[in-house]
């Protein structure tokens, strides 16, 4: 069985600029899909997505915008509809996420707090809801969340709100699958473990705790952009027609559930 073209699909992939949401625009792109990402702070990585998907003879947009603000949602989700002839986002990859930085418990602070929690889950609820209405209107659509291994496990040092932010998504794309159902729009999301080739471990994780981990990998090997994003082209596919609420691993079986 081979997965179907997302020709004639229209997606929205936020944070793919880099790493993980740029392979995912990527991947959406090759097998046809039109892609718009949204990026936060660097012009110069998305226009690079774009043409990286243009020269290819794809269609793609970038777009600015701070997911965890509803006005930059709505600036973000308007513009790629425009973009794309005013038609309705089918796809939606809640990539868009940040550890923010490594704090403790005992040092946490309520500002930075409210900065993890709104850039993992907030956006993610508040993406969802703009493109609901369209998906429900077309009585088809895909959300694909990205969530932690850290939900699972409680994060590394300094990672607990971090944590907990993904482990509320987790439960978020459970209780969203069941309210979308009904209009045959599927809700699943994907749990990355320690993936290389991204911000996230270049600015967070040292080279010894890299080498440790990665010793500890039944498949021997740090994960990539890549592995995550065949995950979520599955899960956008007709391959996929019957999962939802669902949360698949992509951890090289570090930690098997």
């Amino acid at each position: 069985m081979s997965i179907k073209s997302l020709s004639g699909s229209h997606a929205l992939v936020t944070g793919g600029n880099k790493g993980i949401g740029r392979a995912i625009a990527l991947m959406l792109a090759r097998q046809g899909a039109k892609v718009a990402i949204s990026y936060l702070n660097n012009a110069e990585e998305a226009e690079d997505v774009v043409s990286s998907i243009r020269e290819c003879e794809g269609t793609a947009i970038a777009i600015q915008a701070d997911v965890t603000r509803q006005a930059d949602i709505e600036q973000l989700v308007g513009g790629a509809e425009r973009a794309f002839g005013g038609a309705s986002i089918d796809i939606l990859i809640n990539n868009a996420g940040h550890l923010i930085q490594r704090c403790s418990n005992s040092e946490m602070t309520e500002e930075l707090y409210a900065r993890i929690m709104d850039v993992n889950l907030k956006g993610t609820v508040f993406m969802s809801k703009r493109v609901i209405p369209g998906m429900n209107a077309l009585r088809r659509g895909r959300i694909v969340n990205l969530t932690s291994l850290a939900a699972h496990n409680g994060g590394g040092p300094g990672a607990t709100i971090y944590a907990a932010a993904k482990a509320a998504v987790l439960t978020y794309t459970k209780g969203l699958a069941k309210e979308l159902a009904p209009f045959g729009i599927t809700v699943n999301s994907l749990s990355p473990g320690f993936i290389g080739q991204s911000a996230f471990h270049d600015t967070f994780t040292t080279d010894e705790v890299r080498k440790a981990t990665i010793s500890g990998i039944p498949l021997g090997r740090e994960g990539t952009p890549d592995d995550v994003a065949g995950a979520a082209l599955y899960l956008v596919s007709s391959l996929a027609d019957y999962v939802t609420g669902e949360t698949i691993e992509i951890n090289g079986g570090m930690n098997m559930r």
